[in-house]
């Protein structure tokens, strides 16, 4: 039974290993949620630069890249020990670490698209268009993340942390497409059409984080900062996008709205930091409960004699015994075992080694099995809810890319036939991908490339 034990630990610094490694992975994540944050800053400044021809915003968005640099070579040292363990999810390891190596030529390229922007040589869209393929791979690597999480409470965490980041990220295209127009003066039908798809984009991601976060998470967000919006940006909004295109905007405007955006985007990022700073507690306690109990089993282990026990520590029916406790088994000890004094039958005070020795170990053979199970079972769901945003995005993407429709459009396309066939919105996307081979190739560039 010593070498039972000896597993139990071996098994319990496995835990430690994965843990720490899941702890290294929140330490990239509030880098990456820092990092994120600063590229959405400099990505407003950005247009407010371009949309003014230069005359606004010039000085703060060279500040902001200074800011952005140092956040970018965090990122970066902390990319290197995350490399030294691989995530134990089949898969996952390759599919986070290609997103990363994906992100990297994004950071490498931002002082040219810096030295494009001071030259007034892109359009405020297309500069937008830039920094927001950055953020989206950066987003991607949290969100492979929460899917190679070995850990139910923390993947849940991670994801509900990974749809508050893009519900962050959509306030800030928000306030850089509401920035572009007030600052021109002028909005057409795509730019109105494109706002509006923003807002509603990020109701659904802040919902998401709704469904996926704790009891611990929503005492974070009382009263919200993914309630309703202050009415000052809703009334920004109706005078931007509300209007018919064409209708002359304020210039002035520019500013005002500009500063609404950031106090609901610094609202939303606030959440952020306390999220992934629960993030770290959460795996600094789990990590201090594991060394415990790996504290515990080797006490217990120095409580046997191998003189008296033997090598295996238990005869073969003791042995089999704990062996359908610990599995949940009816409990049948053998005849041959003997009983307790009066006839009763006690089968741990037959073991060996005592019956206060046994039962621990007993209970400990079942508080793994029962652990383990509920562990595996969680995680199985939050991964389930993971793969099926995946294939939503996957069957938006594919009406964006055939029939033209812009995000809202095809999320409503799916939601409403999933209503009208009495269906899951999942199982509406699957059968539009399952459609994908009988479909002519998209052009390059049309949908979009989902996490």
């Amino acid at each position: 039974m010593k070498s039972a034990l000896n597993f139990l630990i071996a098994a319990r610094r496995c835990e430690i290993d994965e843990l720490e490694q899941l702890a290294r992975t929140g330490e990239l994540v509030g880098a990456i949620a820092r990092l994120v944050h600063a590229l959405q800053k400099e990505r407003g400044l950005s247009n407010l630069f371009l949309a003014s021809q230069g005359a606004r915003g010039g000085e703060a968005r060279l500040r902001q890249a200074e800011d952005c640099d140092r956040l970018a070579r965090a990122v970066q040292d902390d990319f290197e020990p995350l490399a030294q363990g691989v995530p134990r999810h089949p898969g996952s390891g390759a599919r986070l670490f290609s997103r990363i190596a994906c992100v990297l030529p994004g950071l490498a390229a931002l002082p040219a698209l810096r030295a494009r922007i001071g030259a007034l040589a892109l359009a405020p869209h297309d500069a937008a268009a830039a920094f927001g393929r950055l953020i989206a791979g950066l987003l991607a690597v949290v969100f492979e993340a929460a899917d190679s999480a070995t850990d139910p409470e923390v993947s849940r965490l991670l994801a509900a942390l990974f749809h508050l980041m893009q519900g962050k990220e959509l306030s800030g295209q928000e306030r850089a497409c509401g920035t572009a127009a007030f600052a021109s003066g002028r909005i057409d039908e795509p730019q109105r059409r494109q706002w509006l798809d923003l807002i509603a984009a990020q109701e659904r991601c802040l919902a998401l984080c709704a469904a996926f976060r704790d009891a611990d998470i929503d005492a974070l967000v009382q009263p919200g900062p993914d309630a309703q919006a202050p009415a000052e940006l809703e009334r920004l909004r109706r005078v931007g996008c509300a209007s018919p295109a064409g209708t002359p905007l304020d210039t002035e405007l520019s500013g005002p709205w500009f500063r609404c955006c950031s106090t609901r985007i610094d609202a939303l990022k606030a959440l952020e930091d306390e999220m992934a700073a629960l993030l770290q507690a959460r795996c600094a306690a789990k990590i201090a409960q594991a060394r415990q109990e790996c504290t515990q089993l080797q006490a217990l282990t120095r409580q046997f004699d191998p003189a008296r026990d033997g090598p295996a520590g238990l005869p073969a029916e003791a042995a089999g015994f704990l062996e359908r406790a610990a599995a949940g088994l009816p409990l049948d000890w053998p005849a041959s075992l003997g009983h307790a004094a009066g006839g009763a039958m006690d089968p741990l005070q037959s073991l060996p080694y005592g019956h206060q020795l046994a039962r621990s170990l007993l209970d400990t053979l079942q508080a793994q099995s029962r652990r383990l199970q509920a562990m595996q079972d969680e995680l199985a769901a939050v991964r389930a809810a993971l793969h099926e945003r995946k294939l939503v995005e996957r069957a938006k993407g594919l009406l964006m890319a055939h029939r033209h429709l812009g995000e809202a459009d095809a999320h409503r396309l799916l939601r409403e036939t999933a209503m009208h066939q009495s269906r899951r919105l999942v199982e509406v996307a699957e059968s539009v991908l399952a459609l994908a081979e009988l479909l002519p190739a998209a052009a390059p560039g049309d949908g979009r490339d989902p996490p």
